[in-house]
């Protein structure tokens, strides 16, 4: 399979059916991805699939071949933390760790389709399950990241 993860353009040699998950884990050894439950419920393996989030513990690797796929490895520019990560930080969103890159890609892909989610929106959109039960603080990063986001644009605007 030749699949293209972060920018950069694998072959990989793999059994077309293998999830994507075990393929960038097992494979090529980005465990930054988790497994959870093996059924795409809990949402610990999301990654973005051509910018959406997706839960790849089902999806088999083979149907993602000329797609664009970006994993929590591949969300830093350079060294530079992206807006949400800060935010994470920043909230201590946090409590064991073991949910949080999956929740990480689903806040980036709701942030990039909404810049300003309501609790509503964020109810909706973020349906990963933290078993340590983070979700307020992983709500209000994801609003930090949401007025950050809007600053540097801000910022960007006004330098024109």
């Amino acid at each position: 399979m030749n699949l293209n993860i972060n920018g950069k353009d694998y072959q990989v040699d793999a059994d077309p059916a293998m999830p994507l998950l075990w393929v960038l884990r097992d494979v090529l050894n980005m465990t930054g991805t988790k497994y959870g439950c093996g059924v795409a419920s809990c949402g610990a393996c999301t990654v973005h699939i051509d910018g959406v989030a997706m839960r790849t513990c089902t999806l088999p690797a083979s149907a993602l071949e000329g797609k664009a796929i970006t994993t929590i490895e591949g969300i830093t520019k350079g060294n530079e933390l992206s807006a949400v990560q800060k935010a994470w930080i920043e909230h201590s969103a946090p409590q064991c760790g073991y949910c949080q890159s999956g929740m990480i890609m689903a806040a980036e892909a709701l942030l990039k389709e909404n810049p300003d989610p309501t609790d509503k929106d964020i109810n909706k959109s973020i349906t990963n399950i933290c078993r340590c039960g983070s979700y307020n603080r992983v709500r209000q990063a994801i609003k930090t990241a949401a007025k950050n986001l809007g600053n540097t644009e801000d910022q960007l605007l006004g330098s024109l």
